[in-house]
């Protein structure tokens, strides 16, 4: 089941303005974890229910704290 958040006209308009340093996220998971990150505050879950299909919660928590 995909849980897709935002569409590829959105995500091209947010991209650019996202970080990318040295330690993470990586480029290739950046939309998957962005969109863990919209999930977390749509739904208004803790960290931890958040779906492995957005990557280990913890990550995302990380990312969107970074």
């Amino acid at each position: 089941m995909t849980r897709v958040q935002l569409t590829d006209a959105e995500w091209d308009f947010i991209e650019p303005y996202l970080p990318i340093d040295e330690y993470g996220p990586h480029p290739e998971r950046l939309r998957q974890q962005f969109e863990g990150v919209v999930w977390r505050f749509k739904t208004g879950a803790p960290w931890r229910e958040m779906p492995k299909e957005f990557g280990a919660w913890s990550t995302v928590s990380n990312c969107f704290r970074r």
